[in-house]
């Protein structure tokens, strides 16, 4: 299974970013390798719009299951739940990339169960 972490750096000591569609890069973890590879999601940082459906489409296509992050917007969270994209938060809440997965694979992280961020819910 690939678990996908967002981040503010390219490996796993890189400080988790809260934000999705905007993260810096995705963290890939291979359980199974137990190897972790970085995805730069650069074209999604200065977005107009559409970043949160563009990050869910490269996440799909890394065949990412999980996907560990702070928040996750309406629209992303559609593609990610068509795409069969597990979310778990760490909420808004610091550490690195390496810490996150300890607490992932630990059970300690909450599902997200539906759409969070600014503005959603108004």
């Amino acid at each position: 299974m690939k678990i996908a972490i967002t981040a503010h750096g390219d490996d796993c000591h890189a400080e988790v970013d809260s934000r999705f569609g905007r993260a810096d890069y995705f963290m890939l973890y291979d359980t199974e390798k137990e190897s972790w590879k970085a995805i730069p999601n650069t074209q999604n940082v200065e977005a107009a719009h559409g970043a949160g459906i563009q990050a869910g489409q490269t996440l799909a296509k890394s065949g990412a299951g999980i996907l560990v992050t702070g928040h996750v917007g309406p629209k992303a969270f559609k593609v990610l739940a068509a795409e069969k994209i597990s979310m778990f938060s760490f909420g808004d809440s610091n550490g690195t990339v390496e810490e996150v997965l300890k607490a992932m694979l630990a059970g300690e992280l909450k599902s997200i169960d539906i759409p969070s961020g600014i503005g959603v819910g108004k």
